[in-house]
């Protein structure tokens, strides 16, 4: 299990997010924009790098939605291998099925 400290930075990290990807989007559209001049791309580079560093969604880590583990990541399930593997054995996940041949 993950520490309660991590996975609650990780929550702060989504929410900080979230909150700010519109934004962070149109200042990224507007710094590359042939149209504006040279100014105002500048102004939207300034803007974008005074955003918080937590609004940048490269420093978010997937992590198991059951325990936070933060690696072996299954993106498909949002589990990591272990919880993953416990809940297919259960039959906990619709259509997942044991291989054989």
């Amino acid at each position: 299990m993950a520490k309660t400290s991590k996975i609650n930075r990780q929550m702060q990290r989504e929410r900080i997010v979230a909150k700010y990807a519109e934004r962070r989007a149109q200042y990224k559209r507007d710094s590359v924009n042939p149209h504006l001049t040279a100014e105002e791309r500048a102004e939207a580079m300034r803007k974008l790098h005074a955003l918080p560093r937590d609004a940048s969604p490269t420093r978010l880590r997937n992590r198991d939605s059951i325990d936070g583990r933060p690696r072996g990541f299954n993106r498909k399930f949002g589990l990591s291998r272990i919880n993953l593997r416990e809940k297919a054995h259960r039959g906990e996940l619709p259509g997942v099925v044991k291989s054989s041949w």
